[in-house]
């Protein structure tokens, strides 16, 4: 019988100790997943938010590429007169090459609802910048110079296939100063008077920025002109562009004498059988050609053996011309980025975190310090297809 002055011996304190060890143990092990789910559930919400801002940002520009002129002449798709999806930066800064293809670039152009919408009542020449224009149905009544105001960016294209953005650099009465959007600093060409549309317009280039040296990984969002440019969102580690087209060339719907369009399925329409605007043989285009009969036909491939499904477009495919408006143009671009109807985007976005990154590897484009599997948040991935309605209509 124990003695109220006797103690516990030393093996019954050894297994009371080890008792309590082990409850302890088992204690903290369930509260350790609970601590770690703790730290990486924001990381993870965060995550996925940028990759909605990321994929809502380029889809609602997508969605509108090609948007054309309403007011006036001309009106239609931009996509009946020049490519409005390019697969490169193109702008007055850190432009690509003309020709180029990048997997993780595009620029797209598109008119937005806006009232500047004419035609040139001047030449606009590569010498002298200096905008005038009509005073068309469509032009805001007791407003100076069709609405277009200083700092606006400036679409101007005609039936050749060729196109220039410019900014308006000042406004004097009925008279504008532009600025053109190209490191070469002048036009590409003589736009005539009467025949050349000039509307407000939007373009966008997205493209990934990627510093090694300070950790920098962004979307970035750049507007054509001399500003630089403005992170869409953070910690992007991936994007890539891929594009699906129509198979067929284009065909004409109606004669070119015909004073309104549409005059093709896509693309712009050739010129009078006389009329030798471009490089291209006398009534010829970069979409057309003359046959020894004398009949206009594509100058274009069929493309997947002519099954109406769209067709991945290759690197090469557009890069290898024929170009619009010619090979001599310095703002030249594939015919067949004529042919673009879908988009795919590929987003890839990791945490900012190091902490809750692993080894660099198939979860984690970047490495981070964590060793222990409940504390990553592993990169996450969009896949996701816009089809430009603008860019639809023929079909």
């Amino acid at each position: 019988m124990l003695r109220p002055e006797d103690g516990f011996s030393l093996l019954e304190i050894v297994i009371a100790t080890a008792l309590m060890l082990l409850v302890t143990a088992g204690v903290f092990s369930m509260m350790d997943p609970a601590h770690g789910s703790f730290a990486t559930e924001p990381e993870k919400a965060d995550l996925q938010q940028r990759l909605r801002v990321g994929a809502d940002t380029l889809s609602k520009d997508l969605i509108m590429a090609g948007a054309g002129a309403y007011l006036g002449t001309g009106v239609g798709s931009l996509s009946a007169f020049f490519a409005p999806v390019l697969p490169f930066r193109q702008g007055a800064t850190g432009g690509d090459p003309a020709g180029a293809f990048a997997t993780d670039r595009i620029t797209m152009m598109y008119v937005p609802s806006t009232a500047a919408q004419t035609t040139l009542s001047a030449d606009l020449t590569p010498i002298s910048l200096a905008l005038q224009v009509n005073t068309e149905n469509g032009c805001p009544r007791n407003v100076s110079l069709c609405g277009f105001t200083s700092g606006m960016s400036v679409l101007v294209y005609d039936d050749s296939g060729a196109y220039d953005m410019f900014t308006i650099t000042s406004v004097i009465g009925a008279l504008a100063q532009v600025s053109i959007n190209r490191p070469a600093g002048a036009a590409t060409r003589t736009y005539e008077k009467d025949v050349t549309k000039v509307v407000e317009a939007v373009s966008h280039t997205y493209y990934l920025k990627t510093d090694e040296a300070t950790e920098t990984f962004q979307l970035m969002q750049y507007d054509g002109t001399s500003h630089a440019g403005v992170p869409v969102v953070d910690h992007v580690v991936g994007l890539t562009f891929d594009y699906y087209g129509d198979p067929n060339p284009p065909v004409l719907k109606k004669p070119v004498s015909d004073p309104t369009g549409p005059w093709t399925t896509y693309g712009p329409k050739p010129p009078a059988l006389r009329a030798k605007p471009t490089a291209y043989p006398a009534g010829e285009n970069c979409t057309f050609t003359i046959d020894g009969t004398g009949l206009r036909m594509p100058r274009l491939a069929v493309l997947g053996g002519g099954n109406p499904t769209l067709v991945k477009l290759t690197p090469a495919q557009l890069t290898d011309g024929p170009w619009c408006p010619d090979e001599t143009n310095p703002n030249r671009w594939d015919a067949d980025l004529l042919r673009i109807r879908k988009v795919a985007v590929t987003l890839r976005v990791e945490t900012a975190a190091k902490a809750l990154r692993g080894p660099a590897g198939v979860l984690f484009t970047h490495g981070g310090t964590s060793r222990r599997g409940s504390r990553w948040v592993p990169d996450q991935e969009i896949r996701f297809q816009v089809t430009p309605r603008n860019l639809n209509l023929g079909r």
